[in-house]
């Protein structure tokens, strides 16, 4: 790894990181610093202290997003709530410090959920699994040292684009059922399947079931996260609208106990901290068993966990790059050092996997962030809570923080960017829906990969699109490469060939082609061979 892409680990309070320099100069040029076009996001000012009043308020908002997520993740996963909560903290507290990525949140992924699951029940203890985890974080730091961070240039946009729309569709199809108080299903599911049904069943059955008290929140909300956003009150920075929806949500259930309690959500409904004060929640975790580590099983564990935490980490960076109004770069070598750190550190003291995760980090766009400040801000929140406020925390609606969750997918999902991937052309078009709907239907690296088979698929298609032109000339045939032709060109060349008349002259002129694939010289040169037994004199220039 180069010096630059290491230094400065600690640097968050330094006054500008090199993205933001590149944001400040291009402001200081009179443009927005780093904005997209026609966005007109304003001038990212260098001071930390300037940057406070959005990244302290942002991080409330993560924070509170966040709680229920690394709760219901760790439910999902089959480990103690608090290994939820440990990752949570060490996600916002450790990873900024290393990470240069300005506004992506870092926490446990429902997309590791399976993965955890079914690694407690092969290792069937805890604390080889937290072992595992310190095995995984090791074996990502590794992988950031040695410079791997770059697979994540090897997926195209249209693809990135489509995770981050299926990511908006599955938090509108997860969390509608939560806005209108149907909670049987898991607050952070992402998983197309669940217990007795799928996501639309789960849907049908929220409306069937609907609690007219969730629903009312939910829809207050609703219209102070929209209205907010459209008023004058938008311009104040240190109170985003959904920490005022938070606020007006649980005074709104508080009153409907006094004056309606038929209307008063139960406790079910509401946030849920595991309990015992600090010493009970100390008693509850889960520490390595070194003894573990001779076992091959760990070590199976340990390797999949960095590969499907690392994959998943680099593309939800590039996925949140894409949303950053000033369009800063993320280095992945440096990302993928801080999260193996902070999986080494989450496994030391029992914690679940962490990642980059698209769902906290879009709340964290979403609610006016601007540096790694809110995503610190958003860690200490969680450490605080799960200390001191649980009893304070237990008043917030579910229904409130899911219609958040709404707003953020709504923004995710635009019909407008689905307007504009079709205007790019079916070659980005296909593999954007297939990718959406894979997502949706089955989890996030599944569908990215058979989002990335139709992509790939389209690539090769255009690749051998007008390989080469054929020119008749009387008894001459002259077959000209325009382009790299490669292995993939083989069929069309030899229907080609198969189709050529007896008696002619044949040219083969390879010389305007700057790559011929092994494989096709070898049929052109087969075919030298043979087509004398058809008369067919073979010519070939370039090769």
């Amino acid at each position: 790894m180069q010096s630059h892409d290491v230094a400065h680990a600690s640097a968050v309070s330094a006054p500008l990181d090199a993205s933001s320099r590149s944001a400040q100069g291009a402001a200081a040029r009179g443009a927005p610093a780093g904005a997209p076009a026609g966005e007109g996001a304003p001038p990212l000012d260098p001071r930390l202290s300037a940057n406070l009043k959005f990244d302290i308020p942002a991080g409330v908002v993560v924070f509170l997003v966040a709680l229920p997520l690394c709760l219901g993740i760790a439910l999902a996963s089959g480990a103690p709530l608090l290994s939820g909560i440990i990752a949570g903290i060490v996600g916002g507290l450790v990873i900024p410090l290393v990470s240069r990525a300005a506004l992506s949140v870092s926490g446990p992924a429902a997309g590791l959920a399976a993965i955890v699951v079914a690694g407690i029940g092969t290792l069937k203890s805890l604390e080889a699994f937290a072992l595992a985890v310190v095995i995984g974080g090791a074996l990502q730091l590794a992988l950031g040292l040695l410079r791997a961070g770059a697979i994540s240039h090897f997926f195209p946009s249209s693809v990135i684009k489509g995770m981050l729309a299926a990511i908006g569709v599955l938090l509108i199809l997860k969390q509608f059922p939560h806005a209108i108080g149907f909670d049987q299903d898991n607050f952070a599911s992402e998983s197309f399947q669940t217990e007795g049904g799928n996501t639309f069943t789960v849907v049908v059955q929220a409306v069937q079931s609907l609690e007219w008290g969730a629903f009312l929140l939910s829809a207050v909300s609703l219209v102070l996260l929209v209205a907010w956003e459209k008023s004058r009150l938008a311009k104040i920075s240190w109170l985003p609208a959904p920490l005022v929806a938070v606020l007006v949500a649980t005074l709104g259930n508080e009153l409907f106990k006094v004056a309606l309690p038929f209307l008063a959500l139960e406790q079910k409904h509401l946030v849920s901290l595991p309990t015992g004060g600090a010493q009970g929640l100390v008693d509850t975790l889960r520490l390595p068993d070194w003894s573990a580590v001779a076992r091959p099983e760990v070590w199976v564990l340990g390797v999949t966990l960095a590969i499907v935490a690392s994959l998943e980490t680099l593309l939800n960076l590039e996925a949140v790059d894409r949303i950053d109004p000033w369009r800063r770069k993320s280095p992945p070598n440096r990302e993928l050092v801080a999260q193996g750190i902070g999986n080494m550190l989450s496994g030391l003291a029992g914690g679940l996997p962490v990642t980059s995760v698209i769902v906290r980090s879009s709340a964290n766009v979403n609610a006016g962030a601007r540096t790694r400040v809110s995503a610190i801000v958003h860690g200490a929140l969680l450490l605080l809570a799960v200390v001191f406020a649980g009893a304070l925390l237990s008043h917030i609606p579910l229904a409130c923080l899911a219609t958040i969750l709404l707003v953020t997918g709504y923004k995710l999902a635009k019909p407008k960017l689905f307007a504009e991937m079709y205007k790019l052309g079916l070659s980005h078009f296909i593999p954007f829906v297939v990718t959406i709907v894979a997502i949706v239907l089955t989890d996030l690296l599944k569908g990215i990969a058979i989002g990335l088979a139709v992509g790939v698929f389209f690539v090769l298609k255009a690749n051998m699109s007008r390989v080469f032109d054929v020119i008749h000339e009387g008894a001459r045939v002259t077959i000209r490469f325009n382009k790299e032709a490669y292995f993939f060109t083989q069929g069309k060349l030899v229907a080609l060939f198969d189709r050529l008349p007896r008696d002619v002259h044949v040219v083969v002129d390879t010389q305007a082609a700057s790559y011929i694939d092994h494989d096709v010289v070898e049929l052109i040169r087969r075919f030298q061979q043979s087509a004398p037994e058809r008369n067919i004199n073979v010519e070939v220039r370039g090769l």
